[in-house]
């Protein structure tokens, strides 16, 4: 009998960040400090025995005529707190395809995967876990890594939730790009196969060597065909290059009246109308301040080498449209500029479903959550609660040597090859929080788990083709408007 997800989170952890271990207490291999107290065999062999809770075979089960919530109210529900104005512009996003829908969409899949089966082991999940959300970037050492780079939804979590959304993703990318569902489920139990047989490496490691564990630009190069590694090859030497905000400063900028400041491009980058938000730049000014207290005393004493010369809105993403964000222009007293992004955090997607945070300020959850996620963050992360509106935000550099995956040019060999990248990175992610042996073991050594989730995956997609339709259906009736 399988365990679901939403009996998982019953009682303390509807209230209280639940610790990432919840699978019943004959499986315990840990005390209560999460010191490692039993052997990688007594590890390995808990895990197999949940199997016997949770089949495999379960995890290839999505019932398409369950009784689900409307996935256009959830929606909505979610643009609460959002700016109305530019709720337009995120719409327009989703409706272009399933795959757009998917990724604007983590809420809708939350709700759906808490009623999944689940073994109860939790890791700190990523929450909106799919193969638009992982890239290339610079680590401060100035190296080029290839991780996950989106956390606005990360929480203590079932492993499962993070695996089921970035399998399914993979086969609504190979249909965007003209696929079989054929090549689709293979490039879906690629990922997994990557993921379970990278965990089971993990957990032989020491937690040392897997806290300091990287996958390098060199080890996505290996991977590449032979015909794409030398295009591949100058898209990282050129992002190496690119390091720092001096890339963007041409781009972001001009120059008005002799004073340098952003350059207006509505209604993705503009700057508030001053009649309606006066305050906008005394906000922007105490912000700055509340965020110094939250980084480090040798960051605050690099970030005091900067003064702030402009600000502007600006709008990012496809979940995130219609949250306040903005980019803050500083410049040094050699004229190098730095660019910070301040983007509002909202509750996680999860939270409903895995339990609230911990953290009572969601840019310290996100923050903290990046970091535990990642081999290596940036230097400016950091958080504040703007006082005149109390909203919280996270605060990051803007960009660092990013690299974005070209999804929509991959054929079928290059997504096979990525799927096993995002498998890989996403079983380094886990096994740094998560415990890995256990999991493992769960996983075991044959293709049982690989099958169910290409499985489930070719299911979720049809049902995310269904929501996408829900959606055109809701902006052609004029129920939801698009910019």
């Amino acid at each position: 009998m399988s365990v679901r997800s939403s009996e998982m989170v019953s009682g303390r952890g509807l209230h209280r960040q639940q610790p990432l271990r919840d699978h019943d207490s004959s499986n315990e291999v840990t005390d209560g400090r999460r010191n490692r107290v039993s052997s990688l065999g007594e590890c390995t062999q808990a895990g197999r025995a949940l199997r016997q809770r949770v089949p495999r075979a379960e995890h290839r089960k999505w019932d398409k005529n369950g009784k689900r919530p409307d996935p256009i109210d959830l929606l909505r529900a979610a643009d609460a707190g959002r700016i109305p104005e530019l709720l337009p512009i995120r719409y327009e996003r989703m409706v272009q395809s399933p795959l757009n829908f998917y990724r604007g969409a983590a809420v809708v899949m939350a709700a759906d995967l808490a009623g999944s089966p689940a073994t109860g082991i939790r890791v700190q999940a990523c929450g909106d876990c799919h193969l638009m959300n992982f890239g290339g970037f610079a680590t401060p050492e100035r190296n080029i890594l290839f991780d996950i780079n989106d956390f606005d939804e990360t929480l203590p979590a079932p492993w499962e939730w993070d695996v089921k959304r970035l399998a399914a993703s993979f086969v609504l990318a190979a249909r965007s790009n003209g696929m079989s569902d054929r090549t689709a489920r293979e490039a879906s139990v690629a990922c997994t196969r990557s993921y379970r047989k990278r965990l089971a490496e993990f957990s032989k490691m020491s937690p040392l060597d897997v806290w300091h564990a990287r996958v390098t630009a060199e080890d996505i190069l290996a991977m590449e065909p032979a015909r794409d590694r030398d295009r591949a090859r100058r898209r990282i030497d050129k992002a190496a290059r690119q390091i720092g905000s001096e890339v963007d400063f041409p781009k972001l900028t001009d120059v008005v009246a002799g004073r340098v400041g952003i350059h207006d491009a509505p209604p993705l980058i503009y700057h508030p109308d001053v009649a309606r938000t006066p305050e906008f730049h005394h906000v922007v000014d105490q912000a700055l301040v509340g965020y110094r207290e939250s980084i480090a005393d040798d960051r605050r004493v690099l970030l005091d080498r900067y003064r702030v010369v402009d600000a502007a809105i600006k709008v990012v993403g496809v979940g995130s449209v219609g949250r306040r964000c903005w980019i803050t222009l500083m410049m040094s007293a050699s004229n190098d500029p730095l660019f910070l992004q301040f983007k509002e955090a909202a509750a996680s997607v999860l939270e409903p479903y895995a339990g609230a945070s911990a953290y009572a300020h969601h840019g310290q959850r996100i923050v903290t959550g990046q970091r535990l996620m990642q081999p290596a963050s940036d230097i400016f992360l950091g958080w504040v609660t703007v006082e005149a509106s109390r909203a919280q935000f996270y605060v990051r550099h803007l960009r660092d040597a990013k690299i974005k995956p070209l999804v929509e040019t991959m054929d079928q060999e290059l997504l096979m090859n990525y799927a096993k990248a995002c498998g890989w990175v996403l079983a380094r992610a886990h096994a740094r929080t998560g415990d890995a042996a256990v999991i493992s073991g769960y996983l075991g050594s044959s293709e049982a788990f690989d099958e169910a989730i290409g499985a489930f995956s070719l299911s979720y997609a049809d049902q995310t083709e269904r929501d996408h339709a829900a959606l055109k259906a809701a902006v052609r009736k004029g129920e939801i408007a698009v910019h």
